[in-house]
């Protein structure tokens, strides 16, 4: 028999929803439980390619030369005003990102060098598909490695009223396949529009239509019960805490979104969210200045925002069980171009924040960047699979060691001490046949 989540219904039926009410904002729901204790995944995707060799530049040593002779106008300097920031006697911190330093230092972020995806491909939409459906090479999955996440934990409440959330204008190919995530802008678009007397009426008109005791019905209410919940936490009056100061961009707003979700304790077990403008071919900026390095500080102060806003609400340290990882479909090239802009590469870095991180620390293997070197003798070498990185949180973190579902065919666990939390032996069966996403049911209980 058919099993009807929330986000199926609102796909199935959106047009008979309009027909009773158009008011209704876009969403798609998840479910419900007190969940002051659940941890959280973040995702950023830098969307693009991020010069990763620029967010964390050698800064001593051969490879500072090799660095410096490879990209003379480009290049982050060690001195003057835009000097990468020290992280340790190897590496530095591009200046545009001195609010992760601060990060860095209170050990609340870690860096990951020479990470990401191990496929041979520089097609933007090739990476970023064998990333997000978190199968290398192959793209014939029909979900996205957050989904099954979702699907195979076996420690989830059955009832929450938002397991997953994708901020922005398009659900991520991660969450592909998900009927459990919600898609939103805005918590303050989870409402009925318009003035409230016509609200209520059809509020009042949709309760009778789904009074019935079919799984439609009961779904119906379900989602009425959904809105209600996110509608009496007025998330039009919310204000920062601990006076964080969000960008005032997209991706700021963004953030600022999934703090008011957590801060709503619905159950949000991940939240996803995009930041482009990364494939910089062209005037990627000199010497530590310009567009990349604008970039970085809206990347960064948001990061900050994010962490601080959350730290101490009411006395309750949601950063604590907050895991933040940023990621990008790959690196950009060693050698700089002609148009003083970098183009696609191979290795990368990825970024672990969050108050239960072991942060202050570079972390993999740093392959050097002597062209011998170099993967096919242009690019950074990747010498830790972006997947290593996940695991480690999805096992210590999530507490989820089902690996073989969530990324078929990685196997060899090891975790690099990214984040705190207790290991578990990883289950590398791989799931047959592929999870759906009518196998679990979420049923929220608080109704308005």
């Amino acid at each position: 028999m058919f099993k009807p989540t929330r986000r199926g219904f609102m796909v199935g039926c959106s047009t008979a929803i309009a027909a009773w009410a158009s008011g209704l904002s876009f969403t798609a729901f998840g479910s419900a439980e007190a969940e002051p204790n659940q941890n959280i995944l973040i995702v950023i995707f830098l969307r693009g390619g991020v010069d990763g060799l620029n967010i964390v530049p050698p800064i001593a040593g051969d490879d500072r030369g090799h660095y410096e002779s490879k990209r003379p106008r480009i290049a982050v300097p060690v001195t003057g005003a835009n000097a990468a920031l020290p992280l340790d006697d190897r590496f530095g911190l591009h200046p545009g990102a001195a609010a992760l330093q601060g990060l860095y230092q209170d050990r609340k972020l870690a860096i990951v060098h020479a990470a990401g995806l191990t496929s041979d491909t520089r097609s933007h939409f090739d990476a970023m598909q064998f990333m997000e459906l978190g199968t290398p090479d192959s793209k014939s999955s029909t979900t996205g490695w957050l989904t099954r996440h979702l699907l195979s934990a076996s420690n989830l409440p059955d009832q929450i009223i938002m397991p997953a959330v994708a901020v922005g204008n398009q659900q991520p190919t991660s969450l592909l396949g998900s009927r459990e995530s919600i898609g939103m802008t805005s918590p303050n678009d989870f409402n009925f529009g318009g003035h409230w007397y016509y609200g209520d009426r059809q509020r009042e008109a949709m309760r009778r239509l789904y009074a019935g005791s079919s799984w439609l019905h009961q779904a119906g209410l379900q989602t009425l019960d959904a809105i209600g919940v996110v509608e009496s936490a007025n998330p039009g009056t919310y204000t920062p805490g601990n006076g964080a100061v969000y960008p005032n961009t997209s991706f700021g707003r963004s953030l600022q979104t999934v703090a008011q979700v957590i801060r709503m304790q619905l159950g949000l077990q991940v939240a996803t969210l995009d930041l482009g403008g990364w494939d910089t071919h062209e005037y990627q900026g000199d010497s530590g200045a310009g567009y990349f390095g604008d970039k970085l500080a809206e990347l960064g102060n948001g990061i900050a925002a994010l962490l601080l806003d959350l730290s101490n609400d009411n006395g309750t340290d949601h950063t604590r069980r907050i895991t933040v990882v940023v990621m990008s479909e790959f690196g950009r090239s060693f050698q700089e171009n002609a148009s003083r802009g970098t183009d696609h590469g191979h290795g990368n870095v990825m970024l672990v924040a969050g108050g239960a991180v072991n942060g202050g620390q570079v972390y993999g293997a740093w392959p050097g960047l002597a062209t011998d070197q170099l993967y096919d003798r242009r690019d950074l070498a990747i010498t830790t699979d972006y997947r290593r990185v996940l695991s480690e949180i999805l096992i210590r973190r999530l507490g989820n060691p089902k690996l073989g579902a969530i990324f078929p065919g990685y196997q060899n666990y090891s975790p690099l001490g990214i984040v705190q939390g207790a290991d578990v032996e990883p289950d590398y069966t791989v799931a047959t046949p592929p999870p759906n996403a009518t196998e679990r049911i979420y049923l929220p209980t608080v109704q308005r």
